[in-house]
């Protein structure tokens, strides 16, 4: 529980209770409106003591909902209520689960507290949601059915030499020795390909293997990087624990697999979670690892409601739960770069995090060579240079693999007529609508918005509109032609292929599209950044990124660092097998990257792969600037029907902040309101406004205590739809 006492909420209209039968009071987290001035738990009557982390349903207004008991004072037997006012009882408790242990409701707590959102929002946006909708009778009989299959499960024979562990190379023993040793945090930094799966492997089974009863929890930045991840884990681990010991959570399954999977790990007959971000609240009773795969991916970040970053809560959670956390990365976020530091002479104590090196690759594979080519000495015009074209063609012709990444989707960003200056803008949006010549549709990437592309321009009727820009569908049309006629060693045709958000939104798309890769049926894979980490292709010899440079020249400081991350990444996929390198005879793995920027700084650092050198020249940066992590942010948003009564209404909270001096103010710096980068989404204006301080607790303190003035400069701004508090926020 946090320190800070629970205020016991106003009681509702009901029923009164049964005056001969003695009652108690609980305290039931529930999820309330957005922006609601109910933001702790309610109290209802019940017939006996529940304890804290029960599930019961409860009536809310007109409705039945799912609760969590919380922790409040000592159930009681029900004083004498004023005049007119009358208790409401619970409606019936969930007999079959177990309560949720106070380990749980304490993350909850935190989580609450910290992004600043209502404790009942957290605690039921964190179950699965078909409990929400079960009553006590539904889910007695599910749990009647899981039990007779857990029976058939354990009488399963087990063979243990079938999850014979891989011999470790120096660099990952080392890794593990020190897990071993340490309390950690850790952060695994390692190359692309050195063997960092293998180690987060040695490090579940160590931990399982110490306790019969222990789990752990593994996590992944996107749901595309689960199937592979849960097929080395489960080839693994089910012959020692059973199929059931080894389970998924992400929101790409279906209602009812995510309540199985939840269940399983409550029970504990689930040792091994993995999952996205949302898995960080997975109840797990007797975590003892968590492992944060690609741990500087911004997916970890949740945009919508509670915006909390499940990389920090997984480092609070395993120090609440005494569990070992190894967070894993070739590109580490520069704040866990910090965090990692080793001690100097200026720095003695150097960071809170262990950091582990593994800088080369497992076996005899090299990192690939960094060729950066000058689009301004190529022909105009020129969508891949000649030497690139060459390249790709030459390793296509041996039979290999190439990758070209292009991180937008869509045939081009936008329609233009050259006579009246029109262009495909969105009439919702302040952002244009993306052509997609697959389909002959505009649409917008923002709110959804899809006609059809025209026939002539709306403006002045000319049939001459024609596209600006470059997407994927285009990279794929363009690329195909022209390797039309390169022929493989199998003497078939080039086949060029796309994955991206558009090529793979059936069930089950995706997977068949790695397939194909792996299996060498595609010659030349065009896509976005989905593509660009964590997969493992075998047979890809050359990466090619043929736009990178926007991102070098954004408004937001984090740009350098996430650009130079993907390219890392995306180099990272190539050469992988140093077995399927060494029979093609022996090339060079390479990474070409077409820009108009060649002796920029990022660049030099990336064909050096001095990841390190980067980071130390970014951090002093933003030392310089006092910016994260050498300060602390939060982003108040405002969603109007008008921007200038978003702007108004972030203006009169500040002021309102200033004049009734805050807690914590003193320490806090407030930026005026200004737009948003897309200052308009679905015919809603957006505006913000930046909050800084360089002590994290002054922050917090005076975020709890602006909470008040924010609902109630909500009733004098009726224009105001919504407003949010975004407290690290991962893009400004």
């Amino acid at each position: 529980m946090p320190e800070e006492q629970i205020p016991v909420s106003p009681l509702t209209q009901s029923t009164p209770p049964d005056a001969a039968q003695p009652s108690c009071w609980v305290w039931v987290a529930v999820a309330t409106p957005a922006h609601s001035s109910v933001s702790e738990p309610l109290s209802y009557l019940s017939p006996s003591a529940l304890a804290p982390g029960t599930l019961v349903r409860v009536p809310l207004g007109r409705r039945e909902v799912l609760g969590v008991v919380w922790d409040g004072p000592e159930g009681e037997v029900a004083p004498g209520l004023p005049q007119g006012v009358k208790a409401r009882s619970i409606a019936g408790v969930l007999e079959g689960v177990t309560p949720l242990d106070a380990r749980w409701r304490r993350l909850v707590a935190f989580t609450a507290r910290y992004y600043q959102r209502a404790l009942g929002e957290v605690a039921l946006a964190a179950l699965p949601p078909q409990l929400r909708d079960l009553t006590p009778e539904q889910m007695a009989r599910r749990l009647k059915r899981k039990a007779g299959h857990s029976a058939t499960d354990a009488a399963r024979q087990i063979d243990a030499a079938a999850a014979a562990p891989l011999e470790l190379t120096p660099q990952q023993r080392e890794a593990t020795d020190r897990i071993e040793a340490d309390a950690g945090p850790f952060l695994l930094y390692g190359a692309t390909g050195s063997g960092k799966t293998e180690v987060y492997l040695h490090a579940v089974q160590h931990a399982l293997a110490r306790n019969p009863h222990a789990q752990a929890l593994v996590m992944v930045p996107e749901i595309n990087l689960t199937p592979q991840l849960e097929q080395r884990f489960r080839a693994r681990f089910a012959p020692l624990y059973g199929e059931e010991a080894v389970v998924s959570m992400h929101s790409g399954m279906t209602p009812a697999q995510r309540l199985k999977s939840w269940l399983a790990a409550h029970t504990g007959q689930a040792r091994i979670v993995l999952g996205t971000r949302m898995a960080v609240f997975a109840s797990l009773p007797h975590l003892a690892l968590i492992v944060v795969d690609e741990e500087h991916d911004a997916s970890y970040k949740q945009q919508e409601g509670a915006r909390y970053s499940a990389r920090d809560l997984a480092i609070w959670r395993g120090r609440e739960h005494d569990a070992k956390v190894i967070l894993g990365s070739a590109t580490p976020s520069l704040e866990s770069w910090h965090a990692s530091r080793p001690p100097s002479k200026d720095d003695p104590q150097g960071g809170r995090y262990r950091r582990l090196d593994m800088p080369s690759r497992v076996g005899a594979a090299e990192l690939p060579r960094v060729r950066i080519v000058d689009m301004g000495q190529q022909p105009r015009g020129a969508v891949f240079s000649p030497p690139l074209l060459q390249a790709i063609t030459e390793r296509v012709e041996r039979g290999e693999q190439c990758l070209v990444l292009l991180n937008r989707r869509g045939f081009a960003p936008v329609l233009h007529c050259k006579e009246c200056g029109w262009k495909s803008d969105c009439p919702h949006c302040s952002a244009h609508q993306v052509f997609h010549k697959i389909d002959r549709t505009l649409r917008c990437h923002h709110c959804g918005f899809t006609q059809r592309v025209p026939h002539a321009c709306p403006g002045c009727g000319n049939v001459d509109i024609a596209p600006i820009g470059r997407g994927t569908e285009q990279l794929e049309e363009q690329l195909a032609a022209l390797l039309r006629n390169v022929i493989t060693p199998e003497r078939r045709a080039a086949r060029v292929a796309r994955i991206d958000a558009d090529t793979t939104k059936a069930k089950g798309a995706l997977q068949e599209q790695l397939a194909l890769v792996h299996s060498g049926e595609i010659d030349v894979l065009v896509g976005t950044q989905m593509i660009a980490k964590g997969h493992d292709f075998r047979r890809i010899t050359l990466v090619a990124a043929v736009q990178p440079d926007g991102a070098l020249f954004s408004s937001d400081f984090r740009a350098p660092e996430r650009l130079f991350a993907l390219l890392m990444q995306a180099a990272g996929r190539a050469g992988r097998d140093a077995s399927y390198i060494a029979a093609q005879g022996g090339n060079t793995p390479e990474m070409w990257l077409q820009t108009w920027h060649p002796e920029h700084t990022l660049y030099a650092a990336l064909r050096r792969h001095d990841f390190p050198r980067f980071a130390a020249d970014q951090l002093q940066e933003r030392a310089d600037a006092g910016l994260p992590p050498f300060a602390y942010q939060a982003l108040v948003r405002a969603d109007a029907r008008t921007q200038e009564a978003a702007q108004a209404f972030l203006h009169a909270v500040s002021e309102a902040a200033r004049a009734a001096q805050l807690p914590g103010l003193e320490h806090v710096f407030l930026f005026p309101p200004v737009p948003m980068a897309v200052q308009r989404v679905a015919n809603v204006e957006r505006a913000q406004m930046l909050i800084e301080s360089t002590h994290r607790g002054a922050l917090q303190h005076f975020l709890a205590a602006w909470q008040s003035v924010l609902h109630a400069a909500r009733s004098d701004h009726k224009a105001v739809i919504r407003w949010l508090v975004d407290v690290d926020p991962q893009a400004i």
